[in-house]
């Protein structure tokens, strides 16, 4: 059963575009949120770099946002990725046993070469094409949020990341959003974030 939680404040979820920066302002004057939301006090849960894309959650909520970002709570983040050649069976499960990124083992991931690459948007700047090198797509589920983590562990398994683009965190998905488009979470989402 879903325990309904009073709602504190606003959280919203965006699917943050390529090539945006995920905060409000930046003295280099790249593009950045405000270009797509002009909501108060909502502030970013989590990071999704300039180059990568997708579900960016935004709160009002300390508390929940503290959830969102604490890997301690293992809450799933889900990616699709496409890499450089189609990995083997022994790089999915070098991805999901952990690989090491800096001197410090990953935790245990889900890897899945998906068979068809998924429907997504056409990015603003296409990804760099090698005519003798194919590419695939994966989809991989994480429960911790290290720098760059997916970037790192693609390439630490000789699979550099081309695309990667965030799904899901936890049970909240990008849905119908489209680039740039953001929704209010409703009260039952909030409660179902905070409780998974």
């Amino acid at each position: 059963m879903v325990m309904t939680l009073p709602r504190v404040g606003r959280t919203l979820a965006l699917y943050k575009p390529y090539g945006v920066l995920p905060c409000f302002t930046d003295v280099q004057g790249r593009p950045t949120l405000s270009a797509y939301l002009n909501v108060p006090d909502v502030y970013p849960a989590g990071r999704l770099d300039l180059d990568s894309e997708g579900l960016l959650l935004l709160t009002s909520d300390g508390r929940l946002a503290h959830r969102i970002t604490d890997p301690r709570h293992h809450l799933p983040k889900v990616y699709l990725v496409q890499v450089e050649r189609v990995p083997d069976v022994a790089a999915l499960a070098k991805l999901e046993g952990g690989v090491v990124i800096a001197g410090t083992r990953t935790r245990p991931a889900q890897a899945r070469l998906l068979p068809t690459p998924p429907s997504l948007p056409e990015r603003p700047i296409p990804i760099r094409f090698r005519k003798h090198v194919p590419t695939a797509w994966l989809e991989l589920t994480l429960r911790e949020g290290m720098n760059r983590q997916v970037r790192r562990m693609t390439a630490a398994v000789g699979h550099p990341t081309l695309r990667l683009v965030r799904l899901a965190i936890g049970p909240i998905t990008l849905g119908e959003l489209q680039p740039g488009q953001w929704r209010d979470l409703s009260a039952q989402e909030v409660a179902e974030m905070a409780h998974s």
